[in-house]
């Protein structure tokens, strides 16, 4: 059974959904998004930092005492239409200091103005900017949560058929993979959903791609090849319509020979790690990725 604290959440964030549709004002609810996000602390002990890496917006996060030499380089989530390094912050300054790292938040370019190849045309170019700056691979990992999720699995699938290094290991928290929408949790966790509808879908990847390009895998990465894909984790939670992504995913890059870590949390919704500090699930979710990112990458 899931916390108490982790009901009211639920409940409370379900409410807001309600009001928010495929037809909202893009403008508005990153504006929203932006000062809500801003009056949330990061972790304590970490450090923000501006800079500009291959072009692109970043902020750095910097726990106290943590191993400079290791980057986890994270991709927000927010459909490729919303979110930034401000509405993130929080949520991965505590992932970067559970792991003993420091990590990278890119502010990539964003749907409707800047639909695809945009955002993972900057993906890329901050990655191959960590490696020109002689940061060795098994000193970088990579993840990305719904959107951001996706974006970095697309960098990885970039990345390998250019011939360039992986990193040592991405962690994906609630990854949206199939933008085509076509896995069965759609229809099946369609009434635990506590946020998203099926019916909306079509309308926000519209806004983010051509309809020729939903089953290309730099968009939908489940429809690609896993082949030579870094040491994996991946979360997900049981009430999610995206929950066959991630299985599907996993299932991919197993059959590639790869090495993958699924978790699929009884009762949690789409990025229920968001809620740090509000709720104890988040705080376990997160103790876990930094222990495999400590794991992986050395931290």
């Amino acid at each position: 059974m899931i916390s108490l604290r982790a009901r009211l959440v639920r409940f409370m964030s379900r409410e807001y959904f309600k009001r928010v549709g495929p037809d909202s004002d893009v403008a508005e609810l990153r504006k929203s998004w932006d000062e809500i996000a801003g009056r949330l602390k990061v972790a304590p002990g970490v450090r923000l930092r501006e800079a500009s890496v291959g072009g692109v917006r970043c902020e750095w996060l910097l726990p106290a005492g943590c191993d400079e030499s290791k980057v986890l380089l994270y991709l927000h989530g927010g459909a490729y239409l919303l979110g930034s390094a401000r509405t993130h912050r929080r949520m991965v300054s505590f992932i970067a200091k559970a792991a003993g790292m420091r990590a990278l938040l890119p502010d990539y370019r964003l749907a409707p103005e800047h639909p695809f190849p945009a955002a993972l045309e900057d993906a890329i170019a901050v990655f191959s900017s960590l490696l020109a700056a002689e940061i060795p691979p098994q000193n970088i990992a990579i993840g990305g949560d719904s959107a951001g999720g996706g974006l970095a699995m697309a960098t990885l699938m970039s990345a390998r058929d250019a011939a360039e290094p992986m990193p040592a290991a991405a962690c994906l928290l609630s990854p949206w993979l199939d933008l085509a929408c076509e896995g069965e949790t759609v229809e099946s966790r369609g009434g635990l959903d506590p946020w998203f509808r099926a019916a909306d879908m079509p309308e926000i990847v519209r806004r983010y791609c051509d309809p020729k390009d939903i089953r290309n895998p730099l968009v939908s990465p489940v429809y690609g090849d896993a082949f030579g894909m870094p040491p994996t984790l991946i979360q997900v939670g049981d009430h999610e319509i995206l929950l066959s992504d991630s299985t599907r995913m996993t299932d991919r890059i197993s059959a590639a020979g790869g090495e993958v870590l699924l978790q699929v949390w009884p009762g949690m919704w789409h990025v229920w790690q968001y809620f740090i500090g509000q709720m104890p699930e988040s705080r376990r979710a997160i103790d876990q990725i930094g222990k495999f990112l400590q794991t992986k990458v050395g931290a």
